[in-house]
């Protein structure tokens, strides 16, 4: 039983080990210290091949990680775990965004507070400014809340 699970547990390690390559695999890592709310960017990364077992929860490829922003602190040499890092925000709770509803000719744009924090393509709800009613739409590239007509 000891056995097999030391042999279980060493093919569980075998992708952090780099098997089948010539060398480790690398590791991206944080260059400088990267702040909560701060953009990845590749020049904020360089790329680790001396580490001792890394999370399981690890973000191993670079490309994962450009474009995203920090949920918190990220130091330098340290590996990127998948919940240090979130999609950018194009709608925020509590601010003010454009909501509009089109259908057959018909186009209505308002303000809204949101309701909730939203990225591309999250469905969030939103509060009319003017009747209070809360809508449900899709959150666009732009920022803007699409309201499906009914």
């Amino acid at each position: 039983m000891i056995a097999r699970r030391r042999l279980l547990l060493g093919a569980a390690l075998l992708p952090f080990a780099g098997a089948g390559r010539a060398g480790p695999r690398p590791l991206p890592t944080p260059a400088r210290v990267i702040y909560p709310g701060d953009k990845l960017t590749d020049a904020m990364l360089a790329d680790v091949t001396d580490y001792a077992a890394p999370p399981y929860d690890v973000v191993w490829d670079r490309a994962d990680l450009i474009g995203k922003v920090a949920r918190r602190t990220l130091l330098p040499g340290r590996p990127i775990v998948a919940s240090a890092v979130e999609t950018q925000r194009l709608v925020t709770m509590g601010t003010l965004v454009s909501v509009f509803y089109q259908q057959d000719g018909l186009s209505i744009v308002t303000q809204a507070q949101a309701l909730q924090n939203g990225v591309a393509g999250q469905v969030v709800q939103a509060r009319n400014l003017e009747s209070g009613v809360v809508v449900t739409g899709t959150v666009q590239p732009d920022g803007s809340i699409r309201v499906q007509g009914g």
